[in-house]
């Protein structure tokens, strides 16, 4: 057990050394967290309004008028842009420009049509070349149509009880904003959405995390090819040491330098982006030793096939790229077909993301990170595995 400490000292030492591994380590990862966070907003702390902008114009400047204002001000489709000072044209001329999605005008002489029963119409402003504007168009018509519903009703009503018209619109108005049932739809603390910014940290930060855990990999498997061009691995096999302690000694050197680099992201992640890894502490620490387990084996795989510094660099280079970009490093994969999401786990990064995920965005359960730990358990033993059979073949 000596050799294996001994061996997994030296390669610490040497990768402690090397510049290189602060770079791929801690910096790059960081760096391209805080890149990516500010490209996605990440670090806005202002929420978007989801609905589409729609120009207004009241030139009517009347009661009933006022009232669907209020109404289409109470959209969950559109929202209304209102500036004094614009004109028709104006309006025009910021839909055709797509600044706006679309505009209203309230024509003159609105409200009087509406009492008499047939309601002058509602200029609206849209570009049919945007798929938005049907949106638009169905919102309008349906409150337009409900205002007109508050007229005749209030006016049947007004002259039955003698009642002022104004007082019964507002009244029916005010009974349609509180229906007698309704329908609310909730969502449990559990699997509450976070906004869009944490969102969009939620995925950078372990994307980047396992992409330049991937990069790092290039230090260790260096010091295995330096150990064969300069025939310290022949010599090493000609004492007591065993094939497979000299093995284990790299693979655990790796998995110290992995863990290290997880931990510290991950204290980085929790501290500074605010990404809640410690709600389920055992559950971060299981993705957090499966995944490292994985790519130590990798490193180890790596280290092994690899004969010179320059296919080192390629063998580690080229799983980085392959792995992160069909493995959702970069883009989510809930945003891309069933065929990529299929292929893209058929790579460990998929199921380190889905584990890290399931923890900081989806806010799931610690049965939710059993099977992508399975999943990367199943690589570390299959690169091991293939790891341990090329170094058998290695000659003395």
């Amino acid at each position: 057990m000596k050799s294996i400490f001994y061996i997994m000292l030296k390669d610490l030492t040497q990768i402690v050394r090397n510049k290189m591994t602060f770079l791929f380590l801690l910096i790059m990862p960081i760096a391209f967290t805080l890149l990516f966070g500010y490209a996605f907003g990440g670090f806005s702390k202002q929420t978007a309004d989801p609905r589409l902008p729609v120009g207004y114009k009241d030139l009517d400047g009347t009661t009933n008028s006022q009232r669907l204002t209020k109404l289409l001000d109470a959209s969950s489709v559109i929202r209304l842009d209102v500036v004094e000072s614009r004109t028709s044209a104006d309006l025009e001329t910021l839909v055709s420009k797509k600044k706006l999605a679309g505009a209203i005008l309230v024509p003159a002489g609105y409200a009087a049509a509406l009492q008499s029963g047939a309601p002058v119409p509602l200029t609206l402003v849209v570009d049919l070349s945007n798929t938005s504007s049907i949106s638009i168009e169905n919102e309008v018509s349906r409150i337009a149509a409900r205002l007109t519903n508050v007229a005749q009703t209030a006016k049947i009503i007004s002259n039955a009880t003698e009642a002022p018209v104004s007082l019964v619109a507002d009244e029916i108005l005010a009974a349609w904003q509180t229906p007698p049932v309704s329908v609310q739809v909730t969502q449990s603390q559990l699997t509450q959405q976070q906004d869009p910014g944490r969102m969009s940290l939620a995925h950078t930060a372990p994307g980047m995390m396992l992409q330049f855990a991937i990069a790092s990999l290039l230090t260790a498997a260096q010091i295995m090819v330096n150990e064969r061009k300069s025939r310290s691995l022949q010599r090493l096999m000609t004492t007591r040491v065993a094939r497979w302690q000299i093995l284990m000694g790299h693979y655990l050197a790796i998995l110290a330098m992995l863990f290290t680099q997880f931990a510290l992201l991950i204290a980085f992640g929790q501290l500074v982006l605010g990404l809640d890894y410690m709600r389920l502490p055992l559950a971060t620490l299981l993705v957090t030793l499966a995944t490292t387990a994985c790519l130590a084996a990798l490193g180890l795989l790596i280290g092994t096939l690899a004969k010179t510094d320059e296919q080192a660099i390629i063998f580690s280079l080229i799983p980085m790229f392959l792995f992160a970009g069909l493995g959702g490093a970069w883009v989510p994969l809930e945003f891309t077909g069933e065929v990529f999401r299929t292929i893209g786990h058929l790579t460990p990064v998929a199921w380190g993301m889905d584990g890290f995920k399931n923890i900081i965005a989806k806010g799931l359960g610690f049965e939710s990170v059993l099977i992508p730990s399975l999943a990367l358990f199943g690589y570390a033993f299959l690169f091991f595995g293939i790891a341990v059979w090329k170094f058998s073949r290695v000659q003395d």
